[in-house]
């Protein structure tokens, strides 16, 4: 048989069963999308989780203050204290007491009467709360690392939104200021594109200098090496830019890298924070030995490193699948081609009436997968919009990618989209995003 002929055979068959034809072909393709859909899931969430971590240390502990009121309530009474001082009284005094450190002095007034009878008359101020405040220093870091034991490094820092004003600015923008000692970047595992970071001569000497992070950088000055040396104007003063960040992508200490400049902390204590000043001191312990945050600092990564490679080798295997594909579907054809001979022959040797039964439930059988099949269409069309909708409201990522590989996972029995969503979603909870995990669930059960 010649090409031409067996091609033209085959068209025909195509055109006879179109039905069948489609349903094959909404399989091969439903299964490439699904592969691709996994290996990109796998690949997206190592990348995703591997940036969470990338910031995390371990040993790394937080210290703040947090203001309290402490109250004494003094009682008066007119007690009696017979023979008293004779004549006119004298003014009491007061007796200070002190509270923490930086806090305030208060005292409590005393007060004699004269007269035959005088009495030890109660405190005026009784009853008021004296109000005491106090705020970390510089000592405290120090005091930690002295007498704390296991302790590598301890730093004090600081965070405020100022008016930045550089290069082409037109005018002024507020972005979040850190002021902080040379061993915060070791502390937050800030990594540098370009520069060096704030030394301790910098915060000796209040040097007006600054480091800035790499959206703030590219803002601003666009690359690194324009506004490498050049000069940022914070709330009225120049600053030169020293250092700029590497992307981070997370946040660290309570702050985005990303998007915070750095100063020295004496330099923005002294011209930015002033007295409104309400610092962080951070620890790093020397050994955390096997604790939950460091077997998950190195375990994780190592398995979505190894989640990788193995994602990478079935990546590298998909076009011996295509292949296999190929060769499948064109078997299939040149059997569509012989499937009237093949009939003819079977009802040849079969029972009349084993014919008419077996053709009564054909017709019921197609009659009902198509039914599903349509419902089964009409249900993932639905899926799609629902989840594009949820994605685009609460501004995930590749919403529309996510939307139509969800859809087509709905699509096939069983799976559904709820096996990526809901361990999406317990993912979420597991690093503490419990927003992303709630719109998940929430999306999901819609």
């Amino acid at each position: 048989m010649r090409l031409s002929e067996l091609i033209r055979l085959v068209w025909i068959n195509i055109m006879e069963n179109k039905f069948k034809v489609l349903l094959t072909s909404l399989g091969i393709i439903v299964g490439a999308a699904t592969i691709v859909l996994v290996i990109a899931i796998g690949q997206g969430s190592k990348a995703d989780v591997a940036d969470q971590f990338k910031n995390l240390n371990a040993g790394a502990i937080e210290v703040r203050y947090q203001a309290s009121m402490q109250g004494m309530e003094n009682q008066g009474g007119p007690g009696g204290m017979p023979g008293g001082f004779p004549g006119g009284g004298f003014p009491g005094g007061g007796m200070p007491s002190r509270g923490s450190s930086g806090g305030n002095r208060g005292g409590m007034a005393v007060g004699f009467s004269g007269g035959s009878r005088g009495g030890m008359m109660g405190s005026p101020f009784a009853g008021v709360r004296s109000n005491v405040d106090a705020t970390l220093t510089y000592d405290d870091v120090e005091e930690l690392a002295l007498f704390v034991p296991n302790i590598t490094t301890a730093t004090i820092s600081a965070s405020g939104s100022y008016p930045v004003l550089g290069y082409d600015m037109e005018e002024e923008e507020d972005y979040t200021i850190v002021g902080a000692y040379a061993a915060y970047a070791q502390v937050s595992n800030l990594e540098l594109a370009l520069g060096d970071f704030i030394t301790q001569e910098d915060t000796e000497d209040l040097s007006r200098v600054c480091v800035l992070g790499s959206r703030v950088c590219e803002e601003i000055f666009g690359t690194a090496a324009t506004a490498f040396n050049n000069v940022l104007t914070i709330d009225g003063r120049d600053y030169t830019i020293i250092g700029v960040l590497r992307s981070m992508g997370t946040v660290s200490s309570g702050v985005s890298p990303d998007t915070a400049v750095y100063l020295p902390y004496t330099t923005a204590e002294k011209y930015l924070f002033g007295g409104s000043i309400d610092p962080t001191v951070t620890v790093l312990a020397e050994d955390v030995g096997d604790s939950l945050f460091q077997w998950l600092a190195e375990a994780v990564p190592a398995a979505l490193k190894d989640l990788g490679m193995e994602a990478g080798e079935r990546a590298m295997g998909l076009p011996a699948f295509l292949m296999a594909v190929v060769i499948f579907v064109m078997a299939t054809f040149l059997l569509t081609a012989d499937y009237p001979y093949l009939r003819s022959r079977t009802a040849q040797h079969l029972d009349g009436s084993l014919l008419r039964f077996l053709g009564q439930v054909k017709t019921t059988a197609l009659g009902a997968f198509g039914g599903y099949v349509k419902a089964e269409l009409l249900l993932s069309v639905g899926v799609f919009f629902i989840l594009l909708a949820g994605f685009l409201l609460t501004g995930q990522p590749y919403g529309l990618l996510l939307a139509l590989g969800l859809a087509v996972l709905d699509f096939i029995p069983i799976i559904g989209a709820g096996t990526v969503m809901v361990p999406w979603a317990f993912g979420a909870l597991f690093l503490r995003d419990l927003s992303t995990a709630v719109e998940l669930m929430a999306i999901w059960g819609v």
